[in-house]
């Protein structure tokens, strides 16, 4: 019997738990339950994959500028005992997937030690957004980078970063399970009347989303009212963030219906005519689901500041996917809410030249988003194959 490979794997936070453990799983399907071993860094999705992580992931999940300064002594210590830990185990492969801040600076000082080890990159930076130049530093250290967006490897090949293999966003896994979702069920359970306009309101997941939109999205709400007449809303709050959002719309005279969990939220994105969204990955969920949107958001004064570095059209990843601008984005000093209302109106009023626009740009999406067969985890563990393959065979430590 072949001898396991053995594949040292990095993740750093929630949702990189859940693609390291779908490509764990995924591996194992296509070579066999016993052609791999594994050790490394994860959470809970890749204990039950079969990863005992070396240190609790919770050590590492830190996101922003303070957060990991704040941290930097010990995110020290754990990257370089996450080092130690990958020589020790003599990998036939490293894969590290996303949190860049702390899963790059693992790779580059294994690279530095063991050149002939091959490491993988599951979920490229944003270098297409900004500081591009870190796509051409990523070249010596990651020989293979795995992309969750259509258009990154043009993006990698552009700016000398390293090859790089669209392999699908986890998101289009779910696209069977949203188009089974029962919208007329639905319906009569919160009381929306058949005809009435369904406005869904994302206000994002983060409190200082929520803290700056809410004000504008709750304007907008009150003047698109007095354009269009009555119309129903649906929110989805998650729960970190609900008690805001409950406080915020305690003054609608039109109240949203509050709803949690996935299942009612991709239920909402289905029912719903049209989104008023904060802009991020939400975006591409609204793509996936047929959602017409116009997107709005808001950063803090120093931020707005340095728009200016910014290399792409839009910061709208809907918009991204198709290389166009076809939905709407009012951002800072546009987000308010006659500009919003005038854009969401003829989503919500029939069958008007922008909500077909829309319509035809959100069928795009898909075509650009979807694989010609299979998951992005079998995808993915196919390209992770492929350079376990092309590598040089390794003996055990």
């Amino acid at each position: 019997m072949a001898e396991a490979r053995r594949i040292f794997i990095v993740a750093g936070e929630h949702s990189g738990d859940v693609l390291g453990a779908k490509l764990m799983e995924a591996l194992k399907a296509q070579a066999g339950e016993g052609a791999f071993e594994f050790a490394g860094v994860g959470g809970d999705k890749m204990h039950e994959a079969g990863l005992a992580s070396i240190f609790p992931m919770s050590d590492v999940a830190v996101m922003g500028p303070a957060a990991i300064l704040a941290r930097l002594p010990k995110l020290v210590r754990r990257v370089w005992r996450a080092v130690d830990a990958a020589l020790a185990y003599n990998p036939h492969a490293v894969i590290i997937v996303d949190s860049p801040e702390f899963t790059h600076p693992i790779a580059k000082r294994i690279r530095r030690q063991r050149p002939d080890i091959p490491i993988v990159d599951y979920v490229s930076p944003s270098v297409w957004a900004w500081r591009p130049g870190r796509a051409k530093k990523m070249r010596p250290y990651v020989d293979r980078l795995l992309a969750l967006l259509p258009f990154e490897p043009a993006a990698h090949e552009r700016l000398g970063g390293p090859p790089c293999s669209y392999v699908g966003h986890p998101l289009i896994e779910r696209a069977p399970w949203i188009d089974s979702l029962d919208t007329s069920r639905f319906r009569a359970r919160l009381g929306i009347a058949p005809g009435r306009p369904v406005l869904l309101v994302l206000p994002g997941s983060r409190t200082s989303e929520v803290s700056r939109l809410m004000q504008p999205f709750g304007e907008t709400v009150l003047a698109l009212g007095q354009k269009i007449g009555p119309f129903s809303m649906l929110l989805p709050a998650v729960p970190h963030v609900r008690g805001m959002i409950e406080k915020a719309i305690a003054d609608w005279p039109n109240k949203p219906h509050l709803l949690e969990g996935d299942e009612d939220k991709f239920t909402a994105f289905r029912l719903a005519d049209a989104a008023l969204a904060a802009s991020g990955t939400v975006t591409l969920e609204l793509g996936v689901a047929g959602t017409p949107m116009v997107v709005a958001y808001r950063v803090d004064p120093f931020a707005a500041r340095l728009r200016f570095l910014l290399k792409v059209h839009s910061v709208v990843l809907a918009n991204l996917v198709l290389g166009e601008n076809a939905f709407p984005e009012l951002l800072q000093e546009d987000c308010t809410a006659l500009k919003l209302a005038d854009a969401l109106a003829p989503l919500l009023s029939g069958d008007t030249p922008e909500r077909q626009a829309q319509l035809a740009a959100l069928a795009k999406i898909r075509e650009r988003m979807f694989l010609a067969q299979g998951t992005p985890s079998a995808k993915a563990a196919e390209v992770v194959l492929s350079v376990l393959d092309g590598a040089p065979a390794r003996a055990a430590a």
